[in-house]
């Protein structure tokens, strides 16, 4: 057995046990890609109490659909309401309903009552310190004379100053939710609305739920427009995004792949007039897709939907392998030796294969765990296409397996009046005017580094969630302050110190308001000097009890009951306490407890803004400074700044990658090793030139593309370098094919709806084509070849 058959024997068991891994993973194991648009984001390594904080908040919100049933009148949002929980009740084992009603609020109240003496609102705080005993006298007698004269909760002896009842009312006005015949209810000046808070029980991002979920939702929907036709819906949720995005993807993905698989038989049939060579080449691309897939499994533990998305596009490079050899076996004799020729062919492949590695891994280099996820499945596709076509073409295409066609005659002939680079005046004009058009072109390239472009979400969901979110004022959950402390009573401390100036900003309605765990459970500090603070204003010997007792005509004995009964619930609330009852559960998430950062052991938590706009938000931000353990975070920001930097550093790298591969194949071109880089350089400039002078902003994802750019480019710049003499049309017919495809494959990303995604697909269109049309300028003479 000769070594040829060796290596394709060894190479087609390696196929079967990458087939048997692939069999395994979708028909055993029923592996789905994951479809979570933060998997692509940076990971903050080095803060990791910071990246735990975002971590908390998205968690948080990731199981919440909340539905907004509305209607011109209460009646009719309640039955439309009804109906369409009656459609959900059904399926408890996918949702998970908020119980409503008495008994839920007397749970909820039931620990804060133990406890009331201490919790005071920093109005009543200021009032104890500042208005004389006849004011607390006053507010007690009113409460005592006028029953309905404000809230109350429990006898009046429990609380004859309101205290606990004001700062009860305090904690409603964190939400304008209010609980109303069974329901909660908001409104606005128009409708009247049912809130519908909903826990997923099945994973938000998984596409089985989403696929169970949303014709659930759908069908509740078309319950609700029954019982009430003109019913308002608003419908918010992690899963509508993610069921969205995974929805557009697959389309996109399945649009890519076939449009470029079409592609790649027409053009194939056309050259070739064989199905042979076409399903060769769809074998290597196959295998390559398929040891991508598995080995970037086994590396990650998971794939990623944008990946294969991505991934689709290496239709358009790893066909290039086997191209290359086709148009190579065509123009040779027919009595040439294909392991041979391939042996001869071998370096040339070889160096477009480190070269496009080299592009892809540029993506690595980011630290966006989505792009290093699809630079590692590009690169492992191109290399296990490469080696089907190393082992197995030479055996499988002998000397007489091809014929071409009047096209391919055609398009060879075009070579000779290809306009071809010299020292003269008119390529002195040329590059003139070439430098002075692309130097205006890249001028006018701005730059937009915004995170939002990593997503387009459909108008109807933006438009949901801005409605809701102004209905509920519920806030952000990527701006806030994290606050951090050795013990849990600094950082709660620590809290009510920038609580304190967050409040001159509400007062000048710069926000809302702030959700924060010490609004529930105050610092011991805080708690022992409100206790304090009640002993000596309301309770003393003379105090305002005693002139209440005096009015009200009661005795020493009912001074000594009311006044034990009010120190009974005088008992510091604990954090611990808080957490483990039911009343804490919308606010467990802004409780990070302990972890370890660079420092050591830390306590943290988060202080959410409602209400923040935009413009206040550099005012509010200013409110951290000089507070030790309190930072402000705002998540859009960092990562928009992240993209910005890496934009910049990423250009770098691009321009270093030229000098790597300069020195990569100057070994083998000598003095033409610039004829190899050159026309993916100017492609390059013309492209960025191009962007410009159509209004583009210049993103990271452009960057990336020229990265890869110059992984493709290289490649024609190779073929050509390896056949210099231009009576050989080989090389310009591999670089037709393959820029052809390239095209295809990632001009069809431009296509896609997700910018970012459609900024990298502009940008390979653009250099893919210009490549090819300026890679036969720059082609070398015969009597100049010199290579080994």
């Amino acid at each position: 057995m000769t070594r040829t058959r060796q290596l394709a024997l060894l190479w087609l068991l390696a196929v079967c046990l990458l087939l048997g891994h692939n069999v395994y993973l979708w028909a055993v194991k029923r592996i789905a890609p994951d479809t979570d648009i933060m998997a692509l984001l940076p990971v903050q390594e080095r803060d990791p109490v910071l990246q735990a904080s975002f971590s908390h908040m998205v968690d948080a919100a990731q199981q919440r659909l909340i539905v907004l049933v509305g209607a011109d009148d209460w009646q009719s949002a309640t039955r439309a309401a009804d109906a369409y929980s009656a459609v959900l009740a059904v399926r408890k084992d996918i949702f998970a309903a908020t119980p409503i009603g008495e008994q839920t609020q007397s749970d909820w109240l039931a620990l804060f009552q133990q406890h009331r003496l201490t919790l005071l609102t920093a109005q009543q705080e200021a009032q104890l310190r500042d208005q004389p005993s006849q004011f607390w006298l006053d507010a007690a007698l009113a409460r005592l004379y006028a029953p309905f004269g404000g809230p109350k909760l429990g006898a009046w002896q429990d609380d004859p100053f309101g205290l606990f009842a004001g700062w009860v009312q305090e904690r409603a006005q964190e939400t304008p939710v209010r609980p109303r015949d069974g329901h909660l209810f908001v409104a606005d000046g128009a409708r009247q609305y049912v809130l519908l808070p909903l826990t997923l029980k099945v994973p938000a991002l998984s596409m089985t739920a989403q696929d169970t979920v949303l014709p659930l939702l759908r069908q509740a929907g078309d319950a609700a427009r029954k019982a009430t036709p003109k019913v308002e819906l608003i419908e918010a949720g992690v899963i509508l995004h993610a069921a969205s995005a995974s929805g557009k993807a697959s389309a996109e993905a399945s649009t890519i792949g076939i449009g470029s698989l079409l592609g790649i038989i027409v053009l194939m049939w056309f050259v070739f007039h064989s199905f042979k060579p076409i399903s060769l080449i769809l074998l290597s691309i196959g295998i390559g897709f398929l040891g991508a897939l598995s080995v970037c499994w086994m590396l990650f533990g998971h794939v990623h939907l944008m990946t294969l998305v991505f991934g689709a596009s290496l239709i358009g490079v790893a066909q290039d392998y086997g191209i290359y050899f086709l148009c190579n076996r065509l123009s040779a004799d027919e009595k040439t030796d294909s392991p041979a020729l391939l042996k001869r062919l071998l370096p040339g492949l070889s160096l477009t294969l480190l070269a496009a590695v080299i592009g892809y891994m540029g993506l690595g280099l980011t630290p966006f765990p989505g792009l290093r996820q699809m630079a590692v499945f590009s690169a492992l596709g191109l290399v296990f296409a490469w080696l089907t076509v190393v082992f197995w073409f030479p055996l499988l295409i002998g000397g007489r397996s091809l014929n071409s066609g009047g096209l391919v005659r055609a398009y060879g002939a075009a070579l000779q009046r290809w306009p071809l680079l010299r020292f003269n005046r008119a390529t002195l004009v040329a590059a003139v005017v070439f430098v002075l058009a692309a130097g205006y072109g890249i001028g006018r390239l701005g730059a937009n580094d915004d995170i939002r472009l990593l997503q387009n979400p459909p108008k109807h969901l933006i438009d949901d969630q801005i409605k809701l979110s102004r209905l509920l004022d519920a806030p952000t959950p990527v701006q806030y302050f994290l606050v951090r402390g050795d013990s849990a009573e600094m950082v709660l401390q620590r809290e009510e110190q920038i609580k304190a100036r967050l409040d001159s900003l509400i007062a000048a309605k710069r926000l809302s308001g702030y959700q924060a765990v010490s609004n529930w459970v105050p610092s011991a500090r805080t708690q022992a000097a409100r206790r304090a603070l009640v002993e000596q204003k309301l309770l003393a010997a003379d105090g305002p009890l005693q002139g209440v007792a005096a009015q009200a005509g009661e005795d020493a004995q009912w001074i000594a009951a009311t006044r034990d009964g009010l120190l009974a619930a005088a008992t510091p609330l604990t954090l611990d306490a808080f957490l483990a009852s039911p009343a804490s559960e919308p606010w467990r998430h802004l409780w990070l407890g302990e972890s370890q950062d660079a420092g050591g052991r830390v306590v943290a938590s988060i202080v959410a803004l409602r209400g923040l706009s935009g413009a206040a938000a550099p005012q509010v931000l200013m409110a951290a400074e000089g507070l030790d353990g309190v930072q402000w975070v705002d998540k859009v920001a960092e990562i928009s700044s992240v993209l910005g930097r890496y934009r910049a550093y990423m250009s770098w790298v691009v321009a270093g990658a030229y000098l790597v591969v300069f020195a990569l194949l100057f070994r083998r071109y000598r003095s033409r090793t610039w004829r190899v880089l050159a026309p993916t350089a100017l492609a390059s400039l013309a492209t960025l030139a191009l962007l410009g002078y159509g209004g583009q902003q210049l993103q990271l994802f452009h960057v990336l593309a020229l990265m890869l750019l110059l992984g493709v480019g290289v490649d024609y710049g190779i073929f050509m370098q390896e056949h210099p003499d231009r009576r050989d049309h080989t090389p310009w017919l591999a670089v037709g094919m393959s820029a052809a495809n390239t095209i295809l494959s990632f001009g069809l990303l431009g296509l896609s709806a997700t910018p970012a995604l459609q900024a990298f697909g502009l940008t390979m269109l653009l250099g893919t084509a210009l490549v090819w049309l300026i890679v036969p300028c720059f082609a070398s003479h015969p009597p100049e070849r010199t290579h080994d």
